[in-house]
């Protein structure tokens, strides 16, 4: 993706993180001067670009301190993400997500600072009744994590309304694949493809799939899954045309989706491996079907997703396991 847009210095909060460090990446490859701030409770220092300017610590309090040296942007990634933690212990959800994020507001306000990307998430609308869902769904999430994604949404909104703030919230689901030497590499892995991947390595004895008797082709759950790039990509559009005054919402999807057992046959072709897989009763809750709409991006922020394929999204995920492990 090329970016004409004038050269910007920004902050990338959460820029140690997977998705965080492939944008910052990007924005660096764009000719932007890029700041990361992160406390690494998640992230990695090695997964700082070594272009950008590194200050480790908690975001609000870094954004306070430095923001008075006038920087153009914000791009918001820090965040708590283990839906099961947030249910299990909320007050550090409501602590982490919102009320930091309600003080990185408060010190943009204070020193000017004029856009504001947001990275939310498809989670706000928790069990939809239809899919693609679309960013007209209503927003009714189920855990505690989803709930603190949609407050912060709510809070940008006061803030654009009141303060002129240009803002843009992305909201999606399932991230996937690498970026060179950036990658996915959570110490609580959640996530289908690094899950399936361990098993590739030896590091996990098998893969469960949840659930086998869904109104799916296949019986299993589908799910979206979008390229690190291409949504790294879409920051980078929704930072050029967020607009004074104005909170804009985007969701971001594949538009179609594709099934666990189509994301284990994947990754058994990409890897060379068996990965023995095995059935287990479905989790509660878990809906047969979700994926989102991306049509409204594509048509405000003229994004569209490039890297569709999922033996390609796999082994891009593959080489950056592989490269871990050596």
């Amino acid at each position: 993706m090329t970016d004409q847009q004038s050269p910007l210095k920004l902050i990338v909060t959460g820029g140690a993180g997977y998705v965080g460090s492939v944008c910052a990446a990007r924005l660096i490859e764009a000719g932007h001067e890029v700041t990361v701030v992160d406390d690494l409770s998640t992230g990695h220092a090695d997964a700082v670009h070594p272009q950008a300017r590194f200050i480790e610590g908690d975001a609000a309090d870094v954004a306070d301190r430095i923001l008075g040296e006038g920087f153009d942007g914000v791009l918001h990634f820090a965040a708590k993400s283990l839906v099961g933690e947030s249910m299990a212990d909320p007050a550090k959800y409501w602590e982490g997500n919102v009320v930091t994020s309600l003080r990185l507001l408060e010190a943009m306000k204070a020193n000017g600072t004029p856009r504001l990307v947001f990275s939310s998430t498809a989670a706000t609308y928790g069990e939809p009744d239809e899919s693609p869902i679309p960013e007209t769904a209503p927003t009714q999430p189920t855990n505690t994590y989803g709930a603190t994604k949609l407050a912060i949404d709510h809070a940008i909104t006061s803030f654009a309304r009141a303060h002129g703030l240009a803002a843009v919230s992305l909201r999606y689901f399932n991230v996937a694949g690498a970026y060179d030497a950036y990658g996915e590499r959570h110490t609580t892995e959640t996530h289908l493809i690094p899950l399936v991947l361990q098993v590739a390595t030896g590091d996990r004895e098998h893969i469960s799939i949840y659930g086998d008797d869904y109104p799916t082709p296949d019986k299993t759950a589908i799910r979206d899954y979008i390229h690190v790039v291409d949504l790294a990509d879409a920051h980078l559009l929704a930072l050029r045309h967020a607009t004074a005054g104005e909170h804009r919402i985007y969701n971001l999807g594949s538009g179609t989706g594709f099934s666990v057992l189509e994301v284990v046959e994947s990754c058994r072709r990409v890897t060379g491996h068996p990965i023995p897989a095995v059935v287990a009763p479905r989790r509660a809750g878990d809906p047969s079907v979700l994926v989102a709409s991306s049509q409204k991006a594509g048509e405000d922020l003229g994004w569209k997703p490039e890297r569709t394929d999922l033996d390609g999204i796999v082994s891009d995920a593959w080489q950056f396991t592989r490269s871990r492990h050596a």
